[in-house]
């Protein structure tokens, strides 16, 4: 993921220029001259910004905006923003990153500071989606405060639980923000209903005292505005963020810190660019630092000693405020900042004073509850699209991806492979298109859930599962996660909103791979499924059947139209005419979930042949030949296939394809294909691998 922190150093057309031209292990695309511009600029821009910097704590407030996915986060920090006085190019400034606005959803968590009367708040932007959960772990401890946004109309779900049950672990006091109360549907009860609705929760997360009297406020970040007390429609002198604001200064307090202390910093966030090396970010714990004073680098080893892994010379100090980044001279405790100068340390390392010898306890995170591997693509087609080709080179991004984001583990394997743990297949997912867009080719396994043994009993992750849906649709949605082995723990009408319900369950993550697609076509693409992870719990049982037999190819060229034509009645295809195909490529879901055993037989469009799949997958595997082209003779002459007429086929996405695959199946990336394929592209083998397995 690129560094979100000087990306708004470049234009749109640098932007656009350099994005498919550098080099794929820096996640930061910085141009040369641009940076030594912006060295140049930044002294205008400070003196052109908000007031000088001091040095002084008590001035400082650093707060971070957490909530549940869309509920209104990056919106609130576009209102604040203006607020204060910044110049927002576009709308969800924060969502710098690609991905985050191709998606919709933040990806990294990010900061940046704004000025307010006289008080400096920094402020960070935290992800949403359970999946990211670990961007939120590595920067709630460089606050003080928290933000708690719940809709309004939706109240608490299942990440709301997640974000602050870790605010309060750290012993911050969040100050509840109701957002969207200018929906129709929300009224006066509603938010007195969610508001005792986030009481128990942070009454059964084990609040304190003082953080079970959290001030309310009710907001409308779309609006832009937020009040202090219950209304649709605020003065015209008050449609603004100020009494958020004024409300951050009163109840968020200021940083405990020492000016007077040698120095000292947690690395909890890193970027790299070309010209100023590796940027480390995090909170200032106690002292000064100034541009030129020595520092050292240091990190804790296994036995919890402290050791020295660099010292130099502090090159550059840098801010975010607003969306400008701005140099300083000096920061002092208590201060969230940049530093560049240092080559060896990375998140979760020590920046001190070269006098201090003790390293600062690192931040621990849970634990990843899945994993894929990443292998060389050596399919039949592999090194026609991509440049990035080798299992070293595939190791080594990998490994650069795992030094700045503590929440994904990289292991070696065997033959150019590598284990990746993570958090769930939409992290990894997001990982895999960064790759194939900077011009790797992959092959990647389905994902995998990471189990664990405690007094000899199996235990798996379990998630908790929050759906809305039509109540028509109901009997499906429960019936496909019966075989998935999910558990309905409470269920009821949606408030505010007639013909709605709202299931909670609980459900193995194993048996919610995939599941969202599914979900989708289920409910007509008019349900919500919200999910987070809750516990590791004695293991379920094996799952039902949860998916349907596929189309193998046998055949190796372009796929014609005459082939498909006769294959269209026996499933749903996923190709189409032009495409190239080998043997072993899945192009197709076969219509039936049984296994059958049928020997070759010839078809007047092509050559079939049912055989019996794994035991544990339960599903037909279809062979069929789709390169297969009309034959010509002196009666008939060649048409082209201009008569033959096909349905669309189905085209999967990178997360799509992730849930489909089944163990003995493989994805194959390049940066403009994603194809599936068996494991084993040879038929006789792949038979005989499968009676081995039913013997």
């Amino acid at each position: 993921m690129a560094g979100p922190l000087l990306r708004s150093l470049w234009s749109n057309t640098t932007r656009r220029s350099f994005s498919s031209s550098q080099s794929p292990h820096l996640k930061s695309r910085f141009s040369l001259s641009s940076l030594r511009a912006f060295s140049a600029a930044t002294a205008s821009t400070a003196a052109a910004g908000a007031p000088s910097s001091s040095l002084d704590p008590n001035r400082l407030r650093n707060v971070a905006v957490i909530a549940h996915v869309d509920h209104g986060k990056t919106t609130l920090m576009d209102r604040i923003l203006r607020q204060c006085g910044a110049d927002i190019p576009h709308e969800r400034a924060m969502d710098s990153i690609n991905l985050e606005r191709e998606r919709g959803i933040t990806i990294s968590s990010k900061v940046t500071s704004v000025f307010w009367k006289d008080n400096e708040l920094n402020m960070v932007d935290t992800p949403g989606h359970a999946d990211f959960g670990g961007e939120v772990e590595r920067v709630v401890g460089m606050v003080e405060g928290a933000i708690l946004v719940v809709d309004a109309g939706e109240g608490p779900l299942a990440q709301t639980k997640f974000v602050l049950a870790k605010a309060l672990t750290y012993g911050l006091r969040p100050i509840l923000l109701l957002n969207k109360v200018d929906r129709p549907s929300v009224s006066e009860e509603r938010c007195d209903e969610v508001e005792s609705l986030v009481f128990d929760l942070f009454a059964n997360l084990g609040a304190t005292e003082e953080q079970l009297d959290f001030p309310v406020l009710y907001a409308s970040a779309k609006e832009g505005w937020a009040s202090s007390t219950f209304t649709k429609e605020p003065p015209a002198d008050a449609k603004n963020m100020s009494q958020l604001l004024d409300a951050v200064v009163k109840y968020v307090p200021p940083p405990k810190a020492d000016l007077d202390e040698p120095f000292l910093m947690l690395v909890s966030m890193m970027e790299k660019d070309f010209y100023l090396g590796r940027i480390l970010t995090g909170r200032v714990s106690s002292g000064v630092v100034r541009v030129g004073d020595k520092i050292s680098g240091l990190r804790q080893t296994e036995t919890g000693s402290s050791e020295k892994i660099e010292e130099a010379k502090v090159v550059k100090l840098m801010k975010k405020k607003g969306t400008t980044i701005v140099s300083i001279d000096a920061a002092g405790a208590g201060d969230i900042i940049c530093m560049a100068g240092l080559t060896a340390p990375s998140i979760g390392h020590t920046v001190a004073s070269v006098e201090v010898t003790t390293a600062l306890p690192a931040v621990e995170l849970d634990p990843p509850t899945i994993s894929m591997t990443f292998g060389v693509n050596d399919s039949p087609l592999a090194g026609r699209d991509g440049t990035q080709l080798t299992g070293g080179k595939i190791g080594d991004r990998l490994l650069a991806e795992a030094e700045t984001n503590l929440a994904i583990n990289v292991i070696p394997g065997l033959s150019e492979s590598f284990e990746v743990q993570g958090r769930g297949e939409l992290q990894l997912g997001i990982l895999i298109e960064n790759m194939r867009r900077e011009g790797f080719e992959l092959s990647v396994s389905p994902p995998k859930v990471m189990y664990k043994t405690e007094n000899k009993l199996k235990l798996e992750p379990i998630e908790e599962v929050i759906i809305e849906i039509n109540e028509e649709h109901v009997g499906s949605v429960m019936e496909a996660l019966s075989h998935r082995r999910a558990e309905v723990t409470d269920m009821g009408p949606v408030p505010g909103n007639d013909g709605r319900t709202r299931l909670t369950l609980t459900c193995p993550s194993r048996g919610l791979v995939g599941y969202r697609c599914v979900f989708s076509s289920d409910t007509r693409g008019t349900g919500f499924m919200h999910r987070a992870f809750l516990r590791y719990e004695k293991y379920r049982g094996p799952l039902g059947n949860v998916r349907k037999g596929v189309l193998v190819s046998m055949g190796y060229g372009t796929i014609t139209s005459h082939s498909l034509m006769g294959l269209e009645a026996r499933g749903t295809l996923f190709v189409s005419p032009g495409l190239d195909s080998y043997d072993g490529m899945i192009i197709g879901e076969h219509s039936r979930d049984t296994d059958l055993d049928v020997s070759w037989f010839d078809s007047p469009l092509s050559i079939l042949q049912i055989s019996i799949p794994l035991a544990a997958h339960l599903n037909c595997t279809l062979q069929v030949n789709p390169v297969k082209a009309k034959e010509l003779t002196n009666i008939r002459s060649a048409n082209k296939d201009e008569n033959v007429k096909l349905s669309p086929p189905r085209l999967m996405t990178l997360e799509e394809a992730i849930g489909y695959v089944a163990s003995d199946e493989l994805i194959e990336v390049t940066p403009k294909r994603i194809r599936l394929r068996k494991r084993c592209l040879d038929v006789t083998k792949r038979k005989s691998q499968s009676k081995r397995a039913k013997d």
